[in-house]
């Protein structure tokens, strides 16, 4: 017999051996492909938008949902020769509001940006540690090894 036990939010179902024997009683329901909530790919079958598929990532969700929304809807449903040409304001509005979140939407360029500092200060961190106040001990010190290596003594 089996047995039945909440923790917090889960409900947790033990079965015996003899549950498992006996053949499934569940019946699996049709979907319906008119269903927008329905895993259906960004498209639906109408033409329509998805705004629940998960390719979206939360975009549509998120604190510029709405100029996603405006934004992306012109764009798909753009009849200009360049497609979305017409929809410069609604991304403009998208990119702006974007920006006011910059931790939830880093830029390209920002994550650039911030590992271009990170390597250069590792590299400056390191060329500092090895180089010498005098430049011209530098350059003595790298034609030396090419001297030594030539075999002149």
């Amino acid at each position: 017999m089996s047995s039945v036990r909440q923790e917090g939010k889960d409900r947790i179902i033990f079965v015996t051996k003899e549950d498992h024997a006996a053949p499934s009683s569940a019946e699996l329901v049709e979907e319906d492909p008119n269903d927008p909530y329905e895993q259906q790919g960004l498209i639906l079958p109408s033409g329509e938008i998805n705004w629940n598929c998960p390719c979206l990532g939360g975009m549509a969700s998120g604190p510029c949902g709405t100029e996603f929304k405006e934004a992306f809807s012109c764009f798909h449903y753009s009849k200009e020769e360049v497609k979305g040409s017409d929809c410069l304001e609604q991304f403009s509005a998208m990119q702006e509001c974007m920006q006011r979140y910059p931790e939830l939407y880093p830029q390209e360029d920002d994550k650039s940006s911030q590992d271009s500092k990170d390597s250069e200060s590792v590299s400056t961190e390191t060329s500092g540690a090895n180089s010498t106040s005098d430049p011209e001990q530098d350059s003595d010190t790298t034609q030396q090894p090419n001297t030594e290596s030539s075999g002149e003594s």
